[in-house]
């Protein structure tokens, strides 16, 4: 009884260590938490499992599941994850970032303002809500102002900590581009913390990633004033 009661305290004890990680919004590192054979399953099989899963929530959930209103909403929210909200976790949806020779000779920084960030708190499963400002200087070769957002977008498209979005999207950006001249600032509201738990409907948060020419001040500036930050 003993060892069974150590066991269901050191239990209790990871979750609410867990609780309080998530209600802290800690993220494990760079890299997305993948498990091995995360791609093993195809899409049609991940939806049909999802689908039953989540009738089976609603069921414990108590809803009816035979209203016309809510009959379709496994089958919806199963595709919704797989091929909308989620889909920035199979690498297949990955952009293709074509590179243009930089023929114009423009060697000043190139500021994309307010892309869109519509992405899902990995804790709680609900909207992060947001725009980034993405920023290069061309080292020779230029990227489509689209596949800016396209990356942004793809990085967004899955569970995520706001601080691992802003260094995936900044890193991604690095490798297209061979240069570490790059700059991010993400400012985003999140519902985890406005919908929920301290109900805050008007903070938001604001990160960021330096490298290359924008870790001098002037550069840095320079940025900044664009985004009246």
């Amino acid at each position: 009884m003993k060892q069974n009661g150590t066991l269901l305290n050191t239990v209790e004890n990871d979750i609410e260590s867990i609780e309080v990680i998530g209600d802290e919004h800690l993220g494990s590192g760079k890299e997305t938490p993948m498990r091995q054979g995360a791609f093993d399953l195809d899409e049609e099989d991940k939806i049909s499992m999802i689908e039953e899963h989540m009738a089976e929530i609603m069921n414990i959930l108590g809803l009816d599941l035979s209203d016309d209103s809510l009959k379709g909403t496994p089958k919806r929210v199963a595709k919704m994850y797989v091929q909308e909200v989620f889909k920035g976790l199979n690498p297949s949806n990955r952009p293709k970032a074509k590179m243009f020779a930089n023929k114009y000779k423009y060697n000043e920084m190139l500021v994309e303002k307010n892309i869109t960030v519509y992405s899902y708190c990995e804790h709680h499963f609900v909207p992060i809500i947001g725009k980034a400002h993405v920023a290069y200087i061309s080292n020779g070769n230029v990227i489509g102002l689209s596949k800016i957002n396209r990356i942004v977008e793809y990085y967004s498209k899955r569970p995520q900590v706001q601080e691992r979005l802003t260094e995936q999207i900044a890193e991604e950006l690095k490798q297209a581009l061979g240069t570490q001249d790059v700059a991010i600032v993400l400012d985003a509201e999140h519902m985890c913390v406005a919908s929920r738990g301290i109900k805050d409907v008007h903070s938001s948060t604001v990160t960021s990633h330096y490298s290359g020419k924008f870790k001098q001040d002037q550069t840095k500036n320079e940025f900044l004033k664009y985004l009246d930050l």
